[in-house]
């Protein structure tokens, strides 16, 4: 194949997704700057470049996973300036989740200097950036999705098309909401079982084959010592940060504000996500959720 792939972002997400491309036999240019993080993924196959200048030349196409919306700012348009040093060649497909305005602002900014990009952030988490099998959920021009679609189809098993320029986005913070108040109410009554004497196994199993399923329950369960291979049994260690959890609940709600909607139960995740990232919870995985209904006794 030899397409050349420059992956800025190697963090928990970034890193395995970067691992599947060149499994599919693409030369992946890598810049992080965090240098533990992106020395990891050199030796994983990652070509090291010491910037993201350096990292976009001669690339076919461009990915970002970034944190935040400021971070993709700085990077493509205010501080470094990337879109001056991306060929025109080049498509840029940024998957971070940030800001429908700000990623409309790259999208817009892209255009105009005649570059092709498109925002794809994902939904799956580590576990499915891993095994390659993310949902992109991509806004802008239709023709450059489908292009994406090269490069992105050995990242996940779902691209979708929302729409023009800020869709994709949106479409994310609303599957994020979801996923928040879903996670907080298998916690929830997880813990009420759990109080009166029921086994967390078993009620997971009930609960499952009946109408109280969910993804939350039957993939990322939130009791520790139920699944395997999940951050509650490893003291809720890796996976998808409560810090970044509580970004996305805050952009659910600017959205909501700015669209005038209303979002009572989107605003309580919002509020019990960031009380439970004001305890130093922020590294943890957002399934430690699960801690704030457990007894004292029991923490």
């Amino acid at each position: 194949m030899n397409k050349i792939t420059a992956f800025l972002g190697l963090g928990h997400m970034g890193a395995p997704m970067a691992f599947n491309l060149i499994k599919a036999g693409f030369r992946v240019r890598g810049f992080d700057p965090v240098e533990e993080l992106l020395q990891k993924s050199v030796e994983q196959g990652v070509e090291k470049c010491s910037s993201a200048t350096e990292a976009v030349k001669g690339a076919d196409f461009v990915i970002s996973m970034l944190p935040s919306s400021a971070a993709v700012e700085s990077l493509y348009i205010e501080k470094d300036h990337l879109l001056k040093a991306i060929e025109e060649r080049s498509l840029i497909i940024d998957c971070s989740t940030i800001s429908a305005s700000s990623s409309k602002r790259l999208l817009n900014a892209a255009r105009n200097k005649g570059l092709h990009a498109i925002e794809a952030p994902v939904s799956g988490g580590v576990k499915g950036a891993a095994a390659a099998t993310l949902s992109f959920m991509c806004g802008g021009e239709h023709e450059d999705v489908e292009r994406a679609k090269t490069v992105l189809q050995h990242m996940g098993a779902n691209v979708f098309f929302a729409g023009p320029a800020g869709a994709g986005q949106t479409a994310k913070i609303c599957n994020n909401m979801l996923l928040a108040i879903h996670m907080i109410g298998t916690a929830e009554a997880l813990q009420l079982g759990v109080d009166n004497g029921l086994d967390p196994k078993v009620l997971t199993e009930i609960m499952a084959k009946s109408s109280g399923a969910n993804w939350s329950l039957q993939t990322y369960n939130p009791y520790p010592g139920v699944m395997d291979s999940v951050p509650a049994s490893n003291q809720y260690r890796g996976g998808f940060k409560v810090g970044l959890m509580c970004k996305d609940l805050g952009l659910a709600q600017q959205a909501a504000d700015n669209s005038k909607s209303y979002t009572p139960l989107g605003s309580l995740a919002r509020n019990l996500f960031g009380l439970h990232s004001l305890k130093g919870n922020e590294e943890l995985d957002f399934s430690s959720i699960q801690t704030i209904f457990r007894k004292e006794a029991d923490q």
